[in-house]
C-alpha cells in the first residue's frame, strides 16, 4: 500500500473488478464499507476507469487500456539489447514469446547475421503445443489451463515436471524438423511467469542436448529481465 488511503482503496476496487463485480461482491473482495465501495466504483466509472456489463457489474474500463496502449513496454525495451546479447553469447537467434490463449507470439527477435539460423520473424504466431517456449509458459499453468492442450501436444504433464523442476527448458524437432531450441521463463514481480525468452537453431550445431551447452545462458537472461 502506498499509504494514501483513496488511491490505495480505488486500486483494490479496480482488482476485484477484473472478472466482473457487483455491489456485493466487491464489499466482499475488498472488505470495504458498503458505502465507500460503492462511491468509488462509481467514480471509476465517471472516469472510465470501470464501466458496467450488461448484468449490471462492473468491469475494466476503456481508459485503462488507454493509458497501457500510451506507456512503453518496459519489458520489449528491455529485451531488446538483452536478446542481441544471447544471440552474441550463443551464436544462435534468440526470441521473446507471450502467450495468447491457446497460442504463442514471438514480440521481440534478435537474428545471426550470417550462416544457417532458424528465423522467427516478430509477430510470428507459433503453437503452444510444440517447442521449448511453449513448454516454459505451460509449465507453471494451473491444471486446468494445461490439461486441454496435452493430448495435442508434442510433449508431457512429465516434460513439465521436469521443465518446473530445473527451470529450463529443450526441444529437438518438436516444432519444426531441424531445429533445436532452449527457453527459460522470465517472472513478474510476484513471481508468475509472463514470457519465455529462447534461443533456436539448426540440430548440427545445437545438438541433440541443447541445454547443456546453453540453457544457463538463457537462464541468467531470463532473470535479468525478470521483475521488471
Amino acid at each position: 500500500m502506498s499509504g494514501v488511503g483513496v488511491l490505495d482503496k480505488a486500486v483494490v476496487i479496480l482488482a476485484a473488478c477484473v472478472d466482473g463485480a457487483s455491489l456485493a461482491e466487491l464489499v466482499e473482495r475488498t472488505k470495504l464499507p458498503r458505502a465507500t465501495a460503492h462511491r468509488l466504483a462509481q467514480a471509476l466509472e465517471i472516469h472510465r476507469m470501470l464501466v458496467r456489463d450488461t448484468q449490471g457489474r462492473w468491469r475494466p474500463g476503456p481508459r485503462l487500456g488507454e493509458l497501457a496502449n500510451a506507456a512503453p513496454d518496459v519489458l520489449l525495451t528491455a529485451a531488446e539489447p538483452l536478446l542481441a546479447a544471447l544471440r552474441d553469447a550463443t551464436g544462435e537467434s534468440a526470441q521473446l514469446y507471450l502467450r495468447r490463449a491457446d497460442e504463442r507470439v514471438c514480440v521481440a527477435a534478435a537474428e545471426r547475421a550470417s550462416g544457417l539460423r532458424d528465423t522467427v520473424p516478430i509477430g510470428s504466431v507459433l503453437p503452444m503445443t510444440a517447442g521449448s517456449a511453449a513448454q516454459i509458459l505451460l509449465a507453471w499453468e494451473p491444471p486446468e489451463a494445461v490439461m486441454p492442450l496435452l493430448p495435442r501436444s508434442k510433449f508431457t504433464g512429465r516434460t513439465l515436471a521436469e521443465v518446473r523442476r530445473r527451470g529450463w527448458a529443450q526441444s529437438v524437432a518438436e516444432r519444426e524438423a531441424g531445429v533445436a531450441s532452449v527457453s527459460a521463463p522470465i517472472r513478474d514481480r510476484t513471481g508468475r511467469v509472463i514470457a519465455a525468452i529462447s534461443i533456436s537453431g539448426p540440430i548440427e550445431r545445437l545438438g541433440r542436448r541443447p541445454g547443456e551447452r546453453h540453457a544457463m545462458a538463457v537462464v541468467r537472461a531470463g532473470q535479468r529481465l525478470s521483475g521488471l
